[in-house]
């Protein structure tokens, strides 16, 4: 059993999530240890179980450790098979990082998963970049993968849910087209609809000044859900960013953080954002091709750490910009 130092690099529930995908993946069984060691609340959290429980579903895999806590986990893969899950990790966890698990294992054998959490969380993409900006590259290499939001959630209460299925394909290299679709998705629920269009309108405000872009807008105010909050996602091709608003903070002032954020990744040298480089780096591993970013995120240095363990390789070459490709 290959056993993999939760603690290394980045240190946090990507190494868990990774791992068991990878697992999945390449058939061989995995211990991680030292889960989170140097976070303030260490081992499992609700959100990494689900997602182990995601992948699990996929390979009937046998799992051991996984309860609150946790500091140390075993993952026996089975064979990879088709399936239709829910998962609800019973707090407002990000849905993206439990899918972030799911979905490079799903592509193999199709299905389809319902997630309950939040749909927009700090420290983690929302859907909306899921779908507008992770999503379109892999289905521009082939994948078929169709996501439905259908209740938005938030911390602290969640409530968000969210419908994903993919058919089983055999995607071609990951390559990223010039130039793409600028867009501006603003969300809310529990709040009034003109929330939204503040939002909206201050985002694409700074992004039609600088750096010049005309962004298509999409507004998604919902009247229920278990709890208030909002959030902007923008994109440009497959440069993105989020923001999320708070209890005090200007709708306007959440658009303009999430506009001025995109706005220094245009700026910034590379074919992808940051965040997206080392999302995209397991399907590289899987089945090949290139990008670029500006940056070598602790992230995707820990991606690049791990991959090898099993059996996987990605190039990452540092120049002017940071060039990945297997």
């Amino acid at each position: 059993m290959l056993t993999i130092d939760g603690s290394c690099l980045e240190g946090g529930g990507q190494i868990v999530r990774l791992a068991v995908a990878l697992s999945a993946l390449a058939g061989i069984p995995v211990a991680v240890t030292r889960i989170r060691e140097n976070r303030p609340n260490p081992g499992l959290a609700p959100q990494q179980i689900a997602a182990v429980r995601a992948v699990a579903g996929v390979c009937n895999a046998e799992c051991r450790g996984l309860t609150v806590g946790s500091r140390e986990i075993t993952f026996a893969p089975g064979d990879l098979r088709r399936a239709d899950l829910r998962i609800d990790p019973g707090t407002a966890g990000s849905i993206t990082l439990i899918l972030q698990a799911w979905l490079p294992v799903a592509l193999r054998t199709g299905g389809s998963i319902t997630v309950t959490g939040g749909t927009e969380v700090a420290w983690s993409p929302t859907i909306d970049y899921m779908d507008r900006v992770l999503a379109p590259v892999l289905r521009n290499a082939g994948a078929s993968i169709a996501i439905d939001v259908l209740e938005r959630g938030y911390y602290p209460r969640g409530g968000g849910r969210v419908h994903v299925r993919v058919e089983s394909t055999c995607p071609g290299p990951i390559a990223i087209p010039e130039g793409g679709e600028c867009g501006i998705v603003s969300c809310s629920a529990g709040l009034p609809a003109h929330v939204v269009e503040r939002q909206a309108a201050a985002a694409r405000e700074i992004l039609c000044r600088d750096p010049g872009l005309s962004c298509t807008v999409t507004t998604d105010a919902r009247e229920g859900g278990a709890g208030a909050g909002s959030s902007v996602t923008v994109w440009s091709g497959a440069k993105g960013a989020v923001a999320l608003g708070r209890r005090g903070l200007p709708a306007e002032e959440v658009g303009r953080t999430a506009a001025r954020a995109l706005a220094r990744e245009c700026r910034s040298p590379g074919t992808v954002d940051v965040h997206l480089a080392d999302q995209l780096l397991i399907y590289v591993a899987c089945y090949g091709g290139e990008y670029t970013t500006h940056t070598l995120s602790m992230h995707a240095k820990t991606v690049c750490r791990i991959l090898p363990e099993f059996g996987y390789r990605v190039e990452c070459r540092e120049n002017d910009t940071v060039e990945f490709s297997a």
